[in-house]
């Protein structure tokens, strides 16, 4: 069984290939999977969360989580990474929506693109 790894946003944010490797193709903050990165952002989806379905978007000491079908968000974000977190999420949202699907029976994530 692997163990989660518990790391601070920071942490991610500037960790290595071979620590990503040693983890596995995830990693796990607070449990959460990360299944996406970008300019700074990680977003993250729960196993088994609750509904409605969502993920969750760290950038720093912000932390937001946004509702995959409406885009509502609650939590605080700056202006400028909270644009590109919505519009990451109308690219993705198909993604987002199967991999909703995946984590709620359990089974092992889709990575995401990055925002370009």
């Amino acid at each position: 069984m692997k163990e989660n790894v518990y790391l601070r946003c920071a942490d991610v944010i500037y960790c290595t290939k071979s620590k990503a490797r040693k983890y596995g193709s995830f990693i796990k903050i607070n449990g959460m999977p990360q299944i996406s990165f970008f300019y700074g952002i990680v977003i993250l989806m729960n196993f088994a969360d609750h509904a409605p379905a969502h993920f969750h978007a760290w950038y720093g000491d912000f932390k937001v989580i946004v509702s995959i079908k409406d885009g509502v968000v609650k939590g605080e974000m700056p202006g400028r990474a909270l644009k590109m977190i919505l519009e990451w999420l109308e690219i993705h949202r198909e993604e987002l929506l199967s991999n909703w699907v995946k984590a709620q029976n359990g089974m092992p994530l889709d990575k995401i693109e990055p925002l370009n």
